[in-house]
């Protein structure tokens, strides 16, 4: 037998809680509708999409995907603003393959750029994980996540009172051997792409440290650190980052499987930093899907799978335990703090 054949049937009886819709309604501050409504992801009429969305009590979704230009005008114009204007809203980008053509006058044009995005509808920055990993700089290698080269860019968003979300890291076994320890194994196998060894990639916590100084130099900037700080392995080291820097805000999307199996941990985090947490999903937009969140958020359940297939578990073969989160603290993370910090 393969070991993805192997999907053992729990015997443990435990509470099973059915939450068919959330406590507070919800904005989703982390999806990705690939730049075209209709994607791969969300291949489905509008009506449909609404649907959904009214099903499971979420009042707006954050698309990622708004990228700049015409792409960035063609999204919003055309399709959410003349369609669903008061449920999508979109982030724009940097056209990263400029830095090596414009070198010293990357980052001005860049800034420029995103304050035109921002005039046509954009309400943040998302900085893609290739930044750290892949891009490369004017000298034609990869450039460092805290090259002060770029500092206008990370300017620009303070002066216009929008947040930059910001992935620059992984899973921290993306960046482990492919061996018998590696506790994403099935995961790597199946994505040898999200494999990032060092060398010939910069350690994961060299990245992380990094951007850590630019949120400390941008301190009038909002940054928003997708995936629990892109360490939701070790919530003490992003519960440092928050401490020091109060600019800083995290979102927890496809970090249920992390934050799940670390209940105690991750329920004192969540309380403890109520105010500096959003909800996202970072996943296709499906109605069990986001009650399996609510079920997480809201429920003491023990023991229950993290995604709502009968497949194998697609990150690591672990179960998780809800974090049974009070009224005060869900209504934050649910919606108040994204109509804050995205002025909604």
């Amino acid at each position: 037998m393969q070991i993805e054949q192997y999907l053992p049937r729990q015997q443990l009886v435990t509470k099973t809680s059915t939450i068919a819709k959330p406590r507070f309604p919800v904005i989703d501050a982390h999806n990705h509708l690939c730049q075209v409504f209709g994607g791969y992801w969300n291949r489905r009429p509008i009506a449909e999409f609404i649907d959904v969305l009214d099903r499971a009590d979420v009042r707006m979704i954050v698309d990622l995907d708004g990228g700049w230009g015409d792409a960035l005008r063609q999204t919003h114009r055309q399709h959410y603003a003349l369609h669903i204007p008061d449920r999508v809203k979109l982030f724009g980008g940097v056209e990263w393959d400029q830095w090596q053509v414009r070198g010293g006058e990357f980052a001005s044009w860049a800034a420029e750029s995103f304050k035109q995005q921002v005039a046509e509808g954009a309400v943040g920055l998302k900085i893609w994980k290739p930044f750290g990993l892949h891009i490369r700089n004017p000298e034609g290698v990869v450039g460092h996540v805290d090259d002060v080269r770029l500092d206008p860019i990370w300017a620009m968003a303070g002066t216009l009172g929008v947040p930059v979300l910001v992935h620059v890291g992984d899973p921290i076994a993306f960046f482990d051997p492919i061996d018998q320890y590696n506790e994403r194994y099935e995961e790597l196998h199946a994505h040898p792409d999200w494999h990032f060894p060092s060398p010939p990639f910069p350690p994961v916590l060299s990245i992380l440290e990094a951007f850590k100084r630019v949120t400390k130099r941008h301190a009038q900037t909002t940054f928003i650190i997708a995936h629990v700080g892109c360490y939701a392995e070790n919530l003490g080291w992003v519960a440092q980052w928050l401490d020091e820097c109060p600019n800083v805000v995290i979102d927890f999307s496809a970090r249920i499987a992390e934050l799940g199996r670390q209940p105690y941990s991750a329920r004192k985090f969540f309380i403890t930093y109520a105010d500096r947490i959003l909800f996202g999903t970072d996943l296709p937009v499906d109605l069990a899907m986001y009650q399996l969140h609510y079920r997480f958020l809201e429920s003491d359940d023990e023991y229950f799978a993290y995604h709502h297939t009968d497949d194998a578990p697609p990150q690591g073969r672990w179960r998780i335990y809800g974090l049974y989160l009070p009224d005060d603290v869900l209504a934050k993370i649910y919606y108040r703090n994204a109509e804050r910090i995205l002025h909604l």
